[in-house]
């Protein structure tokens, strides 16, 4: 498979294969690992990430599956994962350019470019700040219901993101954040992330753990994460501690264990 947004293709030659010319593109490396590159390039006037995947081996394969786990072969997962999360109206990266060759597991190559996004912030960042200056209690909210949405949205229709932090949520900082009631937020970085009919509850908990995990020591209340659940079950909290208590509890124990083990 081969797809170039048309305003993508005047940047190359035209004499040299596309696929051949995309993953030559050298720019600024945000992450390096065995078979898989995400760089920070420039076209034209624009920025863009680009993600390539050069093979990641049957000995990352058999590890994955010794481990029960299912290997990334390449940028294909992004790509589906990206499609499906449009489609369902959660904000987040808008490819320009993908496609993948050959058939040998091991050694497929992929490239996936997506369009910067800018200007944002990720959720991590922001929160770190109110440490020291909390938000208005409005904007938090919001930016807490935004969250348990896509959580609930994304759980629903058989995505689980596998690396659910809250540094994957960017906040468009284009509106004034501190007022907004309405936050626009991009989930990024879905690399990993799987698609099903129905997501096990398995893989819910470690998201859900994950995040939590992840908003620790960042200005977050036990109040926070009551409100966090309210939203995402959609029920109140009597409700949830009647019918839901045991799925939390499993939540909970997965982001202690992610946090101590962290620390």
């Amino acid at each position: 498979m081969f797809y170039l947004q048309d305003y993508i293709k005047k940047h190359f030659s035209t004499t040299q294969p596309y696929f051949k010319q995309m993953m030559a593109l050298k720019g600024e490396c945000f992450r390096h690992r065995e078979g898989r590159m995400t760089q920070r390039i420039r076209l034209g006037n624009n920025m863009y990430f680009i993600k390539q995947y050069h093979g990641v081996g049957w000995k990352e394969i058999i590890k994955n599956i010794i481990q029960l786990r299912w290997p990334v072969l390449g940028a294909k997962n992004e790509w589906n994962a990206i499609n499906k999360l449009q489609w369902l109206g959660i904000p987040t990266a808008n490819v320009v350019a993908f496609a993948q060759r050959g058939l040998n597991p091991a050694k497929i190559k992929s490239f996936i470019v997506m369009e910067e996004l800018a200007p944002a912030i990720s959720v991590e960042t922001l929160c770190q700040r109110w440490i020291t200056r909390a938000p208005s209690f409005s904007f938090k909210y919001a930016l807490i219901k935004r969250i348990a949405k896509i959580a609930r949205l994304m759980h629903n229709n058989g995505i689980n993101h596998r690396d659910f932090y809250i540094c994957h949520f960017l906040l468009d900082t284009s509106q004034k954040t501190e007022h907004t009631q309405e936050p626009l937020l991009y989930l990024i970085d879905l690399h990993r992330a799987q698609i099903r009919h129905k997501t096990p509850v398995r893989w819910i908990i470690k998201d859900l753990g994950s995040l939590y995990f992840s908003s620790k020591n960042v200005g977050i209340t036990k109040r926070d994460y009551y409100r966090f659940m309210r939203i995402y079950q959609d029920q109140s909290l009597r409700e949830i501690f009647a019918l839901r208590e045991n799925f939390w509890k499993k939540v909970k124990s997965r982001g202690d264990h992610l946090y101590a083990n962290h620390c």
